[in-house]
């Protein structure tokens, strides 16, 4: 997998484009903080990656684990039928 590094002006200039142009091809970009650090932004499958990635914070994070526990134990409303 190809990976493209850009400063962050770059990322500032054009969002939208990027992130666009990230999701479309698949290649990984990584932003160089001003004061030297990177953070990296990829695209993620929907299908494969999504499940990955929740599964990795239900096993790893606790305040996630806990939110989804809470939201299992709350009663269910039905949804709003539109006449």
């Amino acid at each position: 997998m190809d990976i493209e590094v850009i400063p962050l002006s770059q990322l500032q200039t054009d969002t939208p484009g990027l992130l666009t142009k990230c999701c479309d091809s698949g290649q990984a970009v990584v932003v160089e903080l001003p004061d030297h650090r990177f953070v990296a932004i990829q695209s993620l499958d929907a299908d494969d990656e999504a499940d990955s990635l929740v599964s990795d914070l239900i096993d790893t994070n606790p305040s996630f684990r806990a939110l989804i526990e809470k939201s299992a134990a709350s009663p269910r409303k039905p949804f709003a039928v539109k006449a």
